[in-house]
């Protein structure tokens, strides 16, 4: 077991809860807990809600509503992960709002209207809330006017009410990243469906460009985990740009897949990937369907692409993974992953000559980190590349830290099977 992660200068507070075990901890409403989670069980509330097929469907609903989750210092953002099961007809509502001295500083924000499958409903972040405490960017509650130090989420699992479905929806997970602000604030997603900013990957979740050095890291933040130094996962390696032009209904085609590239990347190293007869409906095949098919179940049609960080560690962890985002402070943290054999999924932003070996223009791209050579240069799974040959890139320790703790705040997706333990988490946790 390797040390515990150094705590860099920023704060940074992950807290998760795992249903059924944590079900106490909140409020049940309509709910009971089953191996593995909580389902819908005796609705304690109805919602009509208009779906993809443009019709307008009476819902019945229950929920679960967490503890107040305290930061312990003034948050500017926070960032909600879920696991869970929704058969058709059955999603999701996801919520989130600010806490302060013991008592709600916000009102409810929805982050998601999810579901595994698009069929019958439509998967969406919910675009258009915004008042003087905070507002939703996309999968992103931002602080703005309100004074915040904690949050608390509600989930609300909903299915048909005139019984169309067999099944009933069931939360496995839910947690969120929290943040305080830094000297130079995480960027914000462009306007939902609009073009990138720079050049290509042109990925729905890119985020302008203007990449500016990282803070400097606390005295003591350099101390590092020896034993990911010289380790490189075998991750597989798989080119987005494959599938350049194809499937372009969900955000463009494989130039703007970096995401679902990354994720299926990783739930393949974990041999957790699903099986061919899940992605059959895939026509043409083309080179790699499994990855279509993460495409198409990561999307968010709100947002118009399959960058949403959530919608991409829920569909992982429709596959038997636990899976949720969370900020990190620095490569000495995500050395840590790495020496406990965890690859990490990082989100940055630089300009072509700004990280040597990533020599093009992005406002917002995910990579796989993969392991660091023996003196400690990141080694990644860059999807962008032309083919998987050229997939595996080694690059600037220093200058990629930047690109990506300027470009996302340190954004990484952690994905591992439920046996595969975490790195002991920091004083400060933030996994």
């Amino acid at each position: 077991m390797t040390d515990a992660a150094p705590t860099a200068g920023r704060d940074v507070a992950y807290r998760g809860f795992r249903l059924p075990d944590d079900a106490d901890r909140g409020v049940l409403a309509g709910l009971r807990a089953v191996p593995g989670g909580l389902e819908l069980a005796d609705p304690v509330d109805r919602l009509d809600h208009t779906d993809a097929d443009g019709r307008t469907r009476r819902y019945v609903a229950g929920s679960w509503t967490s503890p107040p989750v305290p930061a312990g210092f003034a948050v500017r953002d926070v960032v909600p992960s879920w696991t869970g099961q929704t058969p058709g007809g059955c999603w999701l509502r996801v919520e989130l709002r600010g806490w302060h001295d013991d008592a709600p500083a916000t009102g409810w924000y929805v982050l998601a209207d999810w579901a595994a499958d698009d069929e019958t409903f439509r998967r969406t972040s919910v675009p258009g809330q915004r008042d003087a405490d905070a507002r939703v960017d996309t999968d992103t509650l931002l602080v703005t006017g309100a004074t915040v130090t904690g949050w608390q989420a509600r989930v609300t699992l909903l299915r048909p009410a005139d019984g169309e479905t067999g099944g009933t929806p069931v939360l496995r997970t839910v947690g969120a990243v929290a943040s305080a602000p830094r000297a130079e604030a995480a960027a914000t997603r462009p306007a939902a469906g609009g073009p990138p900013s720079v050049a290509a990957p042109s990925g729905a979740d890119a985020r302008p460009a203007g990449v500016a050095p990282a803070p400097a890291a606390a005295p003591g933040a350099a101390r590092t985990t020896p034993a990911a130094w010289g380790t490189v996962l075998d991750v597989p390696r798989y080119s987005q740009r494959l599938h350049a032009g194809a499937h372009p209904q969900w955000g463009g085609g494989g130039d703007s897949w970096c995401s679902p590239t990354c994720t299926s990347m990783v739930l393949a190293f974990w041999d957790a990937a699903p099986a061919p007869d899940r992605y059959a409906w895939v026509t043409p095949a083309g080179p790699r369907p499994v990855v279509v098919h993460a495409a198409r179940h990561c999307y968010d049609h709100a947002y118009a692409g399959a960058g949403n960080w959530p919608f991409n560690t829920a569909y992982a962890g429709l596959h038997g993974v636990d899976a949720f985002v969370t900020r990190l402070r620095s490569l000495a943290e995500a050395e840590a992953f790495v020496a406990a054999g965890i690859p990490l999924i990082v989100s940055a932003a630089f300009t072509a000559g700004q990280v040597p070996g990533l020599d093009y223009d992005t406002a917002g791209h995910l990579l796989v980190l993969v392991g660091f050579t023996d003196t400690g240069a990141p080694v990644l799974n860059d999807p962008y590349a032309p083919d998987d040959d050229g997939v595996r890139r080694t690059v600037d320790r220093d200058r990629f830290e930047a690109a990506w703790q300027a470009g996302s705040g340190g954004v990484a997706y952690v994905l591992r099977p439920p046996g595969v333990p975490l790195p002991p988490a920091p004083d400060q946790p933030n996994w």
